[in-house]
């Protein structure tokens, strides 16, 4: 079975990146285009299976070119994510380590929101305050370009969309919204927060790594 990034869109993207990014330091380049293999690998492994038979799936697996635009897409346009990275080479945007325990905290903020709506009565505004906090924090913090922000951000947004159409899936399935419901769908919404976390703190990691 092939790798996802072998992929001509995949290929295509990644070689557009790295042609547009020529002004930049050798090492940052090849981290930056590694991140960015991690990433792409990431989103599309799911998508990698086995044929109705049993055997491996075709030349790129099931994954479709559709599939893979939009998660290109998501990602960003190999312009925009050039433009971050000069940026930010040049000096405008700096990236900066800091140590271990602003990041956490940065971190733990960012996934509270969804926990906190288990606390009855004000649990649904104490998340929305402490999402508002993650956001604040997270952008002010200096590991991060701002690609890496921008899809934080969706991140830590993502349960005010999943929450609510996990709520009336379930609701569905068992003749209206119970309380074990409820819980099964914030606990469901959780994994796009812990899996955005997760990506940040490892690149946080490899800053510190490089600069220490």
């Amino acid at each position: 079975m092939s790798s996802p990034l072998s992929h001509p869109l995949v290929r295509t993207f990644l070689s557009t990146v790295e042609r547009r990014t020529a002004a930049l330091p050798a090492a940052w380049r090849e981290e930056l285009l590694e991140d960015l293999r991690e990433e792409i690998a990431a989103a599309l492994a799911d998508d990698l299976g086995e044929d109705a038979s049993g055997e491996p799936a075709g030349d790129h697996g099931t994954i479709g070119e559709e599939r893979v635009r939009r998660v290109l897409d998501w990602i960003g346009t190999p312009e925009e994510i050039a433009a971050d990275a000069l940026a930010e080479e040049s000096g405008s945007i700096p990236p900066e380590p800091e140590n271990v325990g602003a990041t956490w905290t940065t971190l733990g903020i960012a996934v509270l929101p969804v926990p906190l709506c288990l606390v009855p009565g004000v649990g649904i505004p104490l998340g929305l305050v402490a999402a508002l906090g993650a956001l604040v924090r997270l952008w002010r913090s200096a590991p991060w370009a701002r690609h890496e922000k921008r899809q934080a951000t969706l991140f830590v947004l993502s349960p005010l969309v999943t929450v609510p159409v996990l709520a009336a899936a379930l609701s569905l399935a068992f003749d209206g919204i119970t309380a074990p419901a409820f819980v099964a769908s914030l606990l469901i919404a959780l994994t796009l927060p812990v899996a955005g976390a997760i990506r940040l703190a490892r690149s946080a990691a490899r800053l510190r790594e490089r600069t220490w």
